[in-house]
């Protein structure tokens, strides 16, 4: 082939112009951000970190049979969930993430365990996703124990039944209902020979929720099945699954500890963890009601993407409507999450929502502000 006849100068202007749009794909390329990959996890107990702070684990302890979970940035799915169990007996696995310690292997910057007498709230948020073809339940799993144990299994354990699909119950016998963080729950009691259980059975699928984990620990403090001078270890989310069971998902967790005096949004001491924001709570109150403006300051130095602050609102208030914010949660536990527009808070920078609300007996303000599960100041 023979080759067309070119300039010595139109030559070098073509291959300047080339260089010049390499190196313009060069620089775009190193300014985009790093895609985070999914982890896969096969190994019988293997685990990797999410976030920085939570552990994702396969935990497959019922069977032989291969399992497999994917970590993803906010959770994890079940990719392959082999095998099954008798319905009548116990699970076969439980992929988790959680905050805390499990195993000797504690989430990185916990501050668990923790004493019950003294955090201030616990505030959590947790949404699922489930599937038809499998036996299963959800499960949200709260440790307590008289020492703080690192190792091995807590003393009692306290099941949050979300969902559950197939001839399964929980251990025990039915003992009543009770109405915990807003919502009627079936409770359960038990021991499966290693740990006294307290269950706590939704009626109907619950896929998302935020909540404080402190008012299942002060239902099971009152029923004599832990004391307040006993340790929280760790919460978890995650499935029990009998038969089946890929395709299950946690798709968000958040999980965060306040310490201080219960009730008062303490802060609790210096060496605490705190996260590089501060809360500005503003409200006006009238007989019965009340607004609240609420501005959320970053006081990083990186930007903190996809935001959400959660709280707990005192006893006897319930929120009516919001602004500048999709909040979730009318009483009990709420989170504030930034819309589309507002969803990035720059370094240095704050986002402000708003909300209307109404309240019985004395006017307080929330507790345990935390953003994507920190504390905050």
């Amino acid at each position: 082939m023979r080759a067309s006849p070119h300039s010595p100068r139109t030559s070098r202007s073509l291959l300047g112009a080339l260089l010049l749009a390499l190196a313009t794909v060069a620089a775009v390329l190193a300014a985009a951000p790093a895609a985070h990959a999914d982890t896969l996890i096969c190994e019988q107990y293997g685990s990797t970190t999410i976030q920085g702070r939570y552990v994702v684990q396969n935990n497959r302890w019922g069977t032989s049979a291969p399992q497999c979970v994917t970590a993803t940035d906010s959770g994890f799915r079940v990719t392959q969930a082999d095998g099954s169990a008798p319905t009548n007996g116990a699970p076969k696995s439980y992929p988790s993430v959680f905050n805390g310690c499990h195993y000797t292997n504690c989430s990185p910057g916990t501050n668990l365990p923790a004493q019950v007498s003294g955090i201030a709230s616990a505030p959590s948020s947790i949404s699922y996703g489930y599937v038809g073809d499998a036996v299963y339940n959800a499960s949200y799993d709260i440790w307590l124990d008289p020492t703080p144990k690192k190792d091995g299994v807590s003393r009692t354990e306290i099941m949050i039944w979300f969902n559950k699909v197939g001839p399964i119950q929980p251990i025990g016998s039915q003992v009543g209902t009770a109405s915990v963080g807003g919502r009627t729950w079936q409770v359960w009691t038990g021991s499966n020979g290693s740990n006294d259980v307290i269950s706590f059975v939704a009626p109907s699928a619950v896929a998302s929720w935020s909540f404080d984990v402190m008012d299942f620990v002060r239902n099971t403090v009152s029923r004599g099945m832990a004391q307040n001078n006993w340790y929280l270890t760790s919460v978890q989310a995650g499935f029990e699954p009998w038969q089946n069971g890929a395709g299950l998902a946690v798709n968000s967790f958040s999980s965060a500890v306040n310490l201080g005096t219960p009730g008062t949004g303490d802060p609790g001491g210096p060496g605490d963890p705190v996260t590089a924001c501060k809360v500005t709570y503003a409200t006006n109150v009238w007989t019965g009601g009340f607004t609240a403006d609420v501005t959320v300051a970053n006081t990083g130095s990186t930007p903190v993407d996809s935001w959400k602050l959660s709280f707990t609102l005192p006893s006897g208030q319930r929120l009516t409507n919001a602004w500048n914010a999709t909040v979730s949660g009318a009483s009990g536990a709420v989170t504030a999450t930034g819309l589309a527009h507002s969803a990035r808070i720059a370094a240095g920078a704050s986002q402000t929502f708003g909300f209307q609300g109404t309240y019985s007996g004395t006017f307080s303000q929330p507790s345990g502000f935390s953003l994507n599960g920190a504390r905050c100041a």
